[in-house]
């Protein structure tokens, strides 16, 4: 059963590697992406279901042993962000197939979009913070690819920007790692838990440490003040690209200080994870004043990506199990809900042909079940019982009663408002109001678009509706991240 750890990697892989050999075949294209995509959901969902059953699996490449070789670890964390990944892939990509361009198409499109699977998928599964960097890598270089195709003015100057941030903040994860390696000796998750618990008279330097990787991965998952880059960078592709990137790619980011701050850098929670949490309450504020401030659908949900950055980000600075928990299950539903909502406001935009909200108005006569699928998703990602994301929030406040963090379960709970208000505002301007256009005048059609958007939809009201089946999953995923010494006994097998 552990020989399956390898092919939630290699199937997106090997199919972009195929892809590559065909670029012309658009048909072709878009079946097998489909079907990978397909296989991806089954696998994952095979991984997950063992993990709870069996316990954590690794796989160690080559036969060599950690700490000294390459090793993959299915915990339960990893295992709900693959399956999460591979649900939201799909219905992206069969959006993707309706909207995206037989000129985008034929050069690539869907090869790259492989690979950023693939490297979104790796950095999950990864138990090696040099290979997560690589997984990184293999994730960012999609995206430079996927931000720029079409060539648009927009795309080409958003891209510049997205580029140099990503290449300094690498830049800074190599610094990171090689001082850390310098001070452990060691780049293995499980072994570093271990080594730094021994390690107290270094922990001003691991401290330092730390914080550098802080800003690397908050960088990278748009936490206060370096979100800078996002707002813009995820408004200039095509609503397929910019989908897959608000659903996943500061999702990694977060992942990755999640793990780092449960598992490596706990010497010091004093200091460490109290700047983390008021980075997170700055981060739900500034997030969700670019959200009221625009008329632009588009970056009213980017910034509402922000907003959640800082949701999930609080709970993992709480350091107790119900803040991991909220945290948790917190970010499987901002996965699943931000991909629903990119498709359907990008459904919005193209049958009213703008997406300025001022010049919209009264889309749900002509397009009911559009608006009913967005007010649905809107309810979800406020937080209506009991929808997804209601679940998520109220293990958060749980955590951050524990913790103490009274004041900014405030601001989560202002922000929460403030975000229905942002949201609200679209369904009531877009949908309702002075008919723009008639149906015979819109720009472009709906015909193909409401499925993947639906089952997206679906698959978070279910997140919401069977918390209760979702509970003993997102529980063992707490339990392993609070008690390392399980990750640790499964990756080193002491």
């Amino acid at each position: 059963m552990t020989n399956l750890m390898i092919w939630p990697i290699l199937i997106p892989l090997i199919t972009g590697i195929v892809l590559l050999l065909a670029p012309k075949r658009v048909i072709f294209q878009r079946v097998l992406s489909l079907i990978a995509g397909a296989l991806l959901i089954v696998l994952n969902i095979i991984i997950l279901i063992n993990v709870q059953q069996n316990g954590i699996l690794t796989l160690e490449l080559g036969g060599w042993t950690p700490p000294f070789g390459i090793v993959l670890v299915g915990d339960m964390l990893a295992a709900l962000l693959i399956t999460a990944t591979s649900i939201v892939s799909l219905p992206i990509l069969l959006f993707s197939v309706y909207t995206i361009g037989k000129e985008r198409e034929t050069f690539y499109f869907y090869a790259f979009y492989q690979f950023l699977i693939t490297g979104v998928t790796g950095a999950f599964l990864t138990g090696d913070l040099f290979n997560l960097f690589v997984f990184f890598e293999v994730m960012l270089i999609a995206s430079y690819i996927l931000i720029v195709h079409g060539g648009t003015k927009k795309q080409l100057r958003e891209s510049f920007k997205y580029v140099l941030v990503n290449v300094i903040s690498s830049a800074f994860f190599v610094v990171g790692v090689a001082y850390l390696y310098a001070v452990t000796g060691t780049l293995n998750m499980a072994h570093l838990s271990q080594r730094i618990g021994s390690l107290e008279t270094s922990a001003p330097i691991l401290t330092v440490i730390a914080v550098l990787f802080l800003i690397v991965f908050g960088l990278k998952g748009a936490l206060f003040p370096l979100y800078f880059w996002l707002p813009a960078s995820y408004t200039a592709p095509p609503f397929a690209i910019a989908a897959i990137f608000g659903a996943l790619l500061t999702k990694v980011g977060i992942y990755s200080i999640f793990r780092t701050y449960s598992m490596i850098f706990t010497h010091d929670v004093g200091f460490t994870h109290q700047l983390l949490s008021i980075l997170a309450a700055l981060t739900m504020v500034i997030g969700i004043i670019g959200a009221i401030a625009h008329y632009d659908v588009k970056k009213i949900l980017v910034y509402n990506v922000i907003v959640a950055v800082g949701f999930i980000l609080f709970g993992v600075s709480t350091m107790t199990e119900a803040g991991f928990m909220g945290a948790i299950y917190y970010v499987i539903h901002d996965i699943v809900i931000k991909g629903a909502l990119f498709l359907l406001i990008g459904t919005m935009v193209i049958v009213a042909g703008t997406s300025h909200l001022k010049q919209m108005g009264g889309l749900i006569k002509h397009h009911p079940v559009l608006g009913w699928l967005f007010f649905t998703a809107v309810m979800a990602l406020v937080g209506v019982p009991p929808l997804s994301g209601f679940v998520g929030k109220l293990m958060l406040i749980q955590g951050g009663i524990d913790a103490g963090q009274y004041w900014i379960i405030a601001v989560m709970m202002i922000t929460s408002l403030l975000i229905m208000y942002s949201m609200i505002r679209i369904f009531l301007k877009g949908f309702y109001g002075q008919i723009k256009l008639l149906k015979a005048d819109q720009y472009g059609s709906s015909k193909g678009l409401l499925l993947p958007c639906a089952f997206l939809v679906v698959v978070s009201a279910l997140l919401g509706l069977g918390a209760e089946m979702m509970y003993p999953f997102v529980e063992t995923a707490a339990e392993t991240l609070l008690q390392p010494e399980i990750y640790i006994d499964a990756v080193l097998k002491e």
